[in-house]
């Protein structure tokens, strides 16, 4: 099962990998097709009812399919505003082929010819509440229609993420959906087919532009919380630049008072929090648990913290407490397999943390990934295992992030993913979060390598997450 919005990245990812939508359309379009063949014999007449985006594209094709019907395409709405070149493309194919066709500019014009068989193709996935004119029109013709109703991926009026139905929505009798049923589908009262249209699988397991672009946001919002630093200055200074870079409005650090002038002077974009014990301790984890929570903080712990004892024991009380967003890195990973938390957890070991938090000790973790994944259940929390290529799982899902080069193994590299996810998670949820976060990441990358191989440092990176989160996000 798979919601329209993830079906939509996937879509864009299937395009990357050099599968296009216009041949994804083509094959949609004929599996529609074949649905209304199965219900309706050679000459019967049929009614195209399209609107203007991909899912209108998708019933264009189709009526290429149907030459052995009486066959009439009703576009809903003018057809300079069609949405998509794929989709006018495939509407002026059936304009020069001579196919029967009619532009519908408001409901006051609609008129359902008679007709044995209605394909509904006006709204698809993406599109959720009451439907409004001319749709609204067109559906209730529709439904009072002696036709039989073949709805193209879903019917106008379904929601295909939550699977909520409107109350104007079309009733179907049939149902054709594409790659995999969406959530909320076969509770209707129509009969489901899953058209196979050749998506590779690749494009769900692999992340790609689709995940990127799910993830993206869409306008500066949150307000990271970085809990490290100690003996180590630069990694919580990287977490908290990064989350600027990837959309963040402020980017808070909590440090010790010792080294917080230090991380201050790395970037006065930076808010800077400092606590007078030299390690975070248990009583100061308490006070930054109250101010995590107060605020609704998505939470950074771990970057440069430590390992002193009296280090460890604060974070795990402070992440057995916490109950909101945290990505949990470095040195704050050891504790998260013996705590119990209400928080959401988004964990990011390398694979030496990995194996030392209970997961397979391997360089090649891709090849393990199941194993990854079962590890993952067990602990109860999103986990994005950083190698060559990443694996990213919540227990029950895993996709492969393949992005990035040798020349990530360089300190720090593992500092800004944790920043970039954590100001993904304002938008988006923890694996969209992660999986386009480890993207982000390597992509950037792959930029600094294009010039410098072996040579980029991790502070590199930072100027070059706004170019692939809202620029060049499909190289």
């Amino acid at each position: 099962m798979i919601t329209g919005e993830r079906m939509a990245a996937v879509d864009e990812n299937a395009d990357a990998l050099g599968v296009p939508r216009k041949q994804l359309m083509e094959s949609s379009g004929h599996a529609v097709a074949r649905v209304v063949r199965e219900v309706a014999e050679p000459d019967s007449s049929v009614a195209v009812v399209a609107g203007r985006g991909n899912n209108g594209g998708d019933a264009f094709v189709a009526a290429r399919f149907l030459d052995d019907y009486s066959v009439t395409t009703l576009l809903l709405g003018r057809a300079d505003a069609i949405g998509t070149e794929i989709a006018r493309e495939n509407w002026e194919a059936l304009q020069h082929a001579g196919y029967e066709t009619r532009e519908i500019a408001d409901s006051s014009q609609f008129e359902l010819p008679d007709c044995d068989v209605v394909v509904d193709a006006m709204l698809g996935t993406g599109i959720s509440g009451d439907l409004r004119e001319p749709a609204a029109t067109a559906a209730e013709a529709i439904n009072t229609a002696d036709a039989t109703v073949v709805a193209v991926d879903v019917p106008s009026g379904f929601d295909a993420d939550e699977g909520d139905v409107a109350e104007n929505a079309v009733e179907a009798d049939h149902v054709v959906t594409f790659h995999d049923t969406k959530p909320g589908l076969e509770d209707l009262d129509a009969e489901l087919a899953v058209a196979d249209i050749g998506i590779p699988a690749a494009a769900e397991r692999d992340v790609g532009p689709g995940d990127v672009s799910l993830a993206r946001p869409d306008g500066r919002e949150g307000r990271p919380y970085v809990i490290g630093g100690g003996p180590y200055t630069g990694a919580p200074a990287l977490a908290a630049q990064a989350a600027l870079r990837a959309g963040a409005e402020l980017s808070f650090v909590a440090a010790p008072d010792v080294v917080a002038g230090e991380i201050q002077s790395y970037a006065e974009d930076l808010i800077v929090q400092p606590y007078e014990t030299d390690v975070l301790t248990p009583d100061v984890a308490e006070d930054l648990l109250e101010t995590a929570e107060e605020y609704d903080n998505v939470v950074v712990i771990g970057p440069g913290l430590g390992t002193d004892d009296e280090t460890l024991e604060a974070a795990r009380q402070f992440l057995s407490s916490y109950t909101g967003q945290a990505v949990v890195d470095a040195d704050a990973l050891a504790v998260v397999p013996e705590i119990e938390t209400d928080a959401t957890l988004l964990c990011t070991p390398n694979r030496g943390e990995l194996a030392r938090m209970g997961g397979p000790d391997t360089d090649d973790l891709a090849a393990v990934a199941d194993e990854i994944e079962a590890f993952a259940a067990d602990l109860g929390h999103v986990v994005l295992a950083k190698g060559a290529n990443d694996v990213i799982t919540d227990g029950e899902q895993t996709r492969i992030s393949r992005s990035g080069t040798p020349g990530m193994a360089v300190g720090g590299t593992g500092d800004t993913l944790a920043g970039i996810v954590a100001a993904l998670l304002e938008y988006a949820e923890p694996m969209d979060a992660a999986a386009a976060g480890a993207h982000v990441n390597g992509l950037a990358g792959e930029r600094l390598a294009e010039t410098d191989e072996f040579g980029f440092l991790a502070s590199e990176l930072l100027g070059e997450i706004p170019a692939v989160l809202w620029g060049d996000s499909d190289e």
